[in-house]
């Protein structure tokens, strides 16, 4: 390979992962909604006693080693204390890989917004976007109903 085709080739490298790693920033922690066929999800689904909330639950999916698991925790116990019927769930997937593979987690922390019946409202990778999540939970609390896209 001459020098010149080398240092293309490195220069191609380096813009390909520069825009996926771009991409990736985007997308991470921002609210995706679920579909109109939502997956109910019961506390037995995901191996916890904890109650879900009455109007709305945040599940979060953590691991013992997630560097941004407990920031994730902080915000979502806080809005769960600050609205009436909104509980926090946290499941460590650490030593329960069949339910990662189940709610298709391929990131922690990942969170899923549940209304009161359990059924998935939206998705979120990474450590969430306050303002999104603050909004999304509110057209749970509120009754409004999104669909994706």
């Amino acid at each position: 390979m001459s020098p010149l085709a080398a240092v293309l080739a490195v220069v191609g490298l380096i813009a390909v992962t520069t825009v996926v790693g771009l991409i990736w920033k985007r997308r991470n922690g921002r609210v995706r909604l679920a579909a109109d066929t939502a997956e109910i999800v019961r506390p037995t689904d995901v191996g916890t006693d904890a109650p879900f909330g009455e109007r709305a639950t945040l599940l979060q999916f953590s691991t013992e080693f997630c560097a941004y698991c407990p920031a994730t925790r902080r915000v979502l116990g806080g809005l769960a204390d600050h609205n009436d019927g909104v509980e926090h769930v946290d499941v460590d997937l650490t030593n329960s890989p069949e339910l990662a593979q189940r709610f298709r987690v391929l990131q922690t922390p990942t969170t899923l917004l549940l209304d009161g019946r359990g059924a998935v409202r939206a998705r979120i990778g990474g450590a969430p976007k306050r303002a999104e999540l603050e909004a999304s939970l509110a057209d749970i609390l509120n009754g409004t109903r999104h669909v994706a896209a």
